[in-house]
């Protein structure tokens, strides 16, 4: 297995406003042609376009509660989006096979619908089976409009090369497994001059059955691609011009960064920040590959560049990231005080319930921790009231606020307080991370704390660090050639 790394390979992963119509396939693809014509080697990986990964979850919702003619009708409206996308892209002789595969796979989505509803159970499984359908359909259109344009798309089923275990909903990757399947299958493609596209987010374990690595998981299926070729950069395409300061939609002032740390990216990501999914940076960080974070609505943007080591920078905090629809649990056994495997078999309840911690805060008698609001909930604690009393609020809000050294800033914590100081703060956590401070919140009050946090940590940007010509150009600007000097990374 060759592990030399290839430097002139870049990974382009295109979200699904990026792929959402024929019209952003075009510019998908011009922005794919200008990488090629700069003798870079290229990968595409795409997610389903716009919303219809919802649309199959809820034809899928619908088929397990038996309504049979309800899925039914939710892929025949996904089956005529498709169908006119496609042949808005690709001419005879070559659509004839297009079209034929697309309606193929609709053929066997409308019969696991069928299957579904007639056993009228919808399970893990099943449902990672019906929502593939989106990137199987994205990826193969996309490949034939790349190959109708003279750009050799090929396209290679992600399922093939993306190994992971069977939990189904979020699989973990088997990063061993990737690597050789990439370059058994991908590898031979880019060297004959191909331009392989992949679905991102869909898997299969090893003896092939479909699996996903949860939402958003496109990102994490181009870092795993990435990792897996030694490529020489990661590109992650959205509708926004990079990470910003906080969310522009909260803060219309706020700032493109132009340049962040993979560890303050990977807290951001984790935190909600909805530019990049949280499992993206691993696979970058153990290979040491850049990634860039840019609009395909406005590709002449230099976006933000992830990498090891970030520049300093004066301002404290690099961005503020906010995540909603939390609960806080609180957990409080005085019996059980200094009890010598108390905290083990606590978290070890929440290890058993698959519920993840997002953060913890303990006293003398109490532990509190907050979680994503679950449906799993009422069985974690009715496992935790077997050793301690136990209530829960939801309708929470974690606020993040993200930079190096945050530790090393003397008074910063003062300075936070200060500024949301007309806020309930509910709990809070600085210390264990020396690039993170956190506290929760009502989810209501969190748009007013970012606004407040920001008016006082982004008054007085560092230039180096952010984007001060170009406030919050979210929507983007008309598709331009991306220059010469940011097209190599």
């Amino acid at each position: 297995m060759s592990t030399t790394p290839r430097p002139q390979l870049v990974v382009m992963k295109f979200g699904g406003t990026s792929v959402e119509d024929a019209a952003a396939i075009r510019r998908t693809a011009a922005i794919v042609r200008d990488r090629r014509e700069k003798c870079l080697e290229a990968i595409v990986v795409v997610s389903a376009m716009a919303k219809v990964t919802d649309t199959l979850l809820a034809a899928a919702a619908a088929a397990g509660l038996g309504d049979k003619s309800g899925a039914l009708a939710l892929s025949a409206r996904l089956r005529s989006r498709h169908l006119e996308t496609a042949s808005e892209l690709v001419k005879a002789p070559a659509l004839s096979t297009l079209l034929s595969s697309v309606q193929h796979d609709f053929d066997a989505l409308d019969d696991l619908l069928r299957g579904i509803a007639a056993v009228g159970e919808l399970t893990p499984r099943t449902t990672d089976l019906v929502v593939s359908f989106g990137e199987r359909l994205s990826s193969q259109i996309v490949a034939a409009a790349f190959d109708a344009a003279g750009m050799r798309g090929k396209h290679l089923d992600a399922r093939l090369c993306i190994v992971t275990d069977d939990q189904y909903g979020k699989a973990i990757p088997q990063e061993g497994l990737i690597e050789a399947r990439m370059q058994q299958h991908a590898l031979p493609l880019i060297e004959q001059g191909f331009t392989p596209v992949m679905g991102g987010f869909i898997a299969s374990t090893e003896s092939g059955i479909t699996t996903t690595l949860g939402r958003g998981g496109s990102d994490f299926s181009a870092a795993l691609v990435g990792g897996a070729l030694h490529a020489g950069a990661i590109e992650i395409w959205t509708d926004v011009n990079g990470i910003m300061t906080t969310d522009p939609r909260i803060c219309p002032d706020a700032l493109r960064v132009k340049t962040i740390s993979f560890e303050e990216a990977a807290e951001l990501a984790y935190f909600g920040a909805k530019v990049l999914h949280p499992a993206t940076i691993l696979p970058a960080v153990q290979k040491n590959i850049p990634v860039w974070v840019l609009n395909s609505r406005n590709p002449a943007n230099e976006g933000t560049r992830i990498s090891a080591v970030a520049p300093p920078c004066r301002s404290p905090f690099k961005s503020i990231a906010v995540k909603k629809k939390l609960t806080i649990v609180d957990i409080v056994a005085s019996r059980m005080l200094m009890s010598h495997g108390y905290l083990k078999a606590v978290f070890d309840i929440f290890d058993r319930h698959r519920v993840a911690i997002d953060m913890v805060s303990t006293s003398e008698v109490s532990i509190s921790v907050t979680v994503d609001t679950s449906d799993r909930l009422p069985l974690v604690a009715e496992d935790l009231k077997k050793i301690a009393d136990v209530s829960y609020e939801s309708n929470k809000a974690l606020i993040c606020l993200v930079g190096e050294d945050i530790r090393g800033h003397a008074g910063i914590a003062g300075k936070v307080f200060t500024a949301v100081g007309h806020v309930n703060v509910r709990m809070i956590s600085q210390g264990a991370s020396e690039i993170n401070m956190s506290f929760m919140i009502e989810e209501e009050d969190a748009a007013e704390a970012i606004r407040s946090l920001h008016r006082t940590f982004f008054a007085d940007p560092d230039g180096n660090i952010f984007d001060l010509d170009a406030r919050a150009n979210t929507t983007g600007a008309p598709p331009v050639s991306v220059p010469a000097s940011i097209a190599v990374h």
